[in-house]
């Protein structure tokens, strides 16, 4: 039997690599498990530092493409109440100029400062995920503002593929420099495109308006030799089948109370790994510890197959509020039952 040091000893980068291709991994990988959201270090401060003995069984470089704020527009981004009423391209006249001053990966001088990361991950023997949030919706409608993209899918598609494609260019191109510059094992981003009951457009609205540029960024990944993983908040039952298609290798975070977790492993678990998430809105708020490790069991025994196919992370930001010790119920309990249950199988 393994000791508590073995057992919390971060995996070497094959044991990742084993769990998202099912190959019988070690232990069920600890993937964005320690993300600490609104107000949770305001609460714990540093006793927050007592969860430094669980692993974190990848690195991360993060990395922003596009700032707004540097790219020297000639007009004024309208700011709005709500954080999805901003407005960057307020008119679509402006798209020309924006476009044309999208930053150019192969010319971006500070993205060179992610190779020295790189590098002390890859001498600690790290799985390596580069990526930022944001992709073909949610950065989208943080330029156009959520109410006039959705007005643009039926009214302006053109426009909308124009910006869709620049996008594309620019993520390609990163993900390119990324493969040739520090070779991570994995590209990482987001587009929440569920909400809690059903998908934000029709799978067919998806295919035609959004879908050809996943493709793009589906064969970037593989090209490069890079796994993509994907957070997408929400019911997104529906545009599985499509994510899957376009390359998508794990999927985060089959949103507890929008996904069912049972048929979606039953029908997804031989095509995709899921990067299942603990539910943040009400397991680790209201359950008791035990309650919280019930549920930890309940997803590995639901996505980790035989082979593989699952890690385990936090469904979002654990925030404020949140009790202590439900949070080291959810993390001790995912490696401990994450190496038991994979025990039977190697």
């Amino acid at each position: 039997m393994a000791t508590d040091r073995e057992l919390f000893a971060p995996l070497p980068r094959e044991e990742v690599i084993k769990a998202v291709e099912r190959r019988k991994p070690a232990r069920i990988p600890l993937v964005m498990a320690k993300w600490w959201g609104e107000g949770l270090g305001d609460q714990y401060g540093d006793r927050l530092r007592e969860f430094d003995r669980i692993p974190d069984d990848v690195g991360m470089l993060w990395w922003g493409p596009l700032d707004v704020g540097k790219m020297g527009l000639s007009w004024q981004a309208k700011s709005g109440a709500a954080h999805d009423s901003h407005c960057v391209i307020d008119d679509w006249n402006h798209l020309d100029e924006f476009i044309e001053k999208m930053p150019d990966p192969e010319r971006d001088e500070a993205f060179s400062g992610l190779l020295e990361h790189a590098e002390r991950m890859r001498k600690n023997d790290r799985y390596i995920l580069f990526g930022w949030w944001g992709l073909f919706f949610e950065r989208p409608w943080g330029l156009r503002g959520m109410e006039n993209l959705m007005a643009d899918y039926y009214e302006a598609p053109e426009q909308v593929h124009r910006l869709h494609s620049a996008l594309a260019d620019l993520y390609t191109g990163y993900i390119k420099r990324a493969a040739g510059e520090f070779k991570p094992d994995g590209f990482w981003t987001s587009d929440d495109l569920g909400h809690q009951t059903q998908s934000m457009m029709r799978r067919e609205q998806f295919d035609a308006l959004l879908k050809p540029y996943y493709d793009r960024v589906g064969r970037a990944c593989d090209e490069a030799g890079m796994h993509w993983w994907l957070h997408s908040c929400g019911n997104n039952t529906v545009l599985l089948p499509s994510l899957i298609d376009a390359g998508v290798d794990v999927f985060h975070p089959v949103q507890k109370h929008t996904m069912d977790e049972i048929a979606v492993a039953r029908e997804f678990g031989g095509k995709i790994a899921f990067l299942a998430g603990i539910d943040v809105q009400h397991t680790l708020q209201e359950k008791t510890p035990e309650g919280v490790r019930e549920e930890v069991r309940f997803l590995i025994d639901t996505f980790d197959q035989p082979e593989g196919g699952m890690c385990i992370a936090s469904g979002n930001g654990i925030v404020s509020g949140t009790p202590f010790e439900n949070i080291e119920a959810f993390l001790d309990e995912s490696v401990r039952y994450g190496a038991a249950h994979r025990s039977r199988f190697t």
